[in-house]
């Protein structure tokens, strides 16, 4: 899958600032709009999570704060705060590289993307990638060595 390649690229760079990997690309009528990796570290901010980092820059680009017909591709399952942040931005698809054990909130632990209460209606699509699994698992592989 294309976007989901340039999602991994976008990970990688993340990992090589320190940060925890995870990329994410929107795209909307088969064009990239945004893409972005984690920067918790860097910018030493709670919420410079690479979901909201590319949905602000979409926005910006699209001169609106509605990405409805766009679509995320994303490494790893969002937590709740991106997914409420996703289903906020009106994006109409979402397909996530690999699982969130711990925090995920778009089908593992919580689904966000599928509550009548927030009038949440996002198209979530599972197309697992063993690249995007393999990069976090190094990541937490050689933290856990230094």
């Amino acid at each position: 899958m294309e976007f989901m390649k340039i999602a991994i690229e976008e990970a990688i760079k993340g990992k090589n600032k320190g940060e925890i990997p995870v990329g994410v690309v929107i795209v909307k009528n088969g064009e990239v709009i945004s893409k972005a990796h984690n920067l918790k570290e860097t910018l030493k901010l709670p919420t410079a999570h690479a979901e909201i980092l590319a949905i602000e820059e979409a926005c910006k680009k699209i001169g609106n704060w509605r990405l409805t017909g766009a679509e995320m591709y994303v490494t790893l399952e969002p937590c709740a705060m991106c997914a409420s942040a996703i289903a906020q931005s009106r994006i109409s698809k979402i397909h996530i590289g690999t699982f969130n054990k711990d925090m995920g909130a778009c089908g593992s632990i919580l689904n966000l993307l599928d509550y009548n209460m927030l009038n949440s209606f996002v198209d979530v699509k599972w197309c697992y990638d063993k690249k995007c699994s393999e990069i976090l698992t190094e990541f937490f592989t050689e933290r856990r060595r230094s």
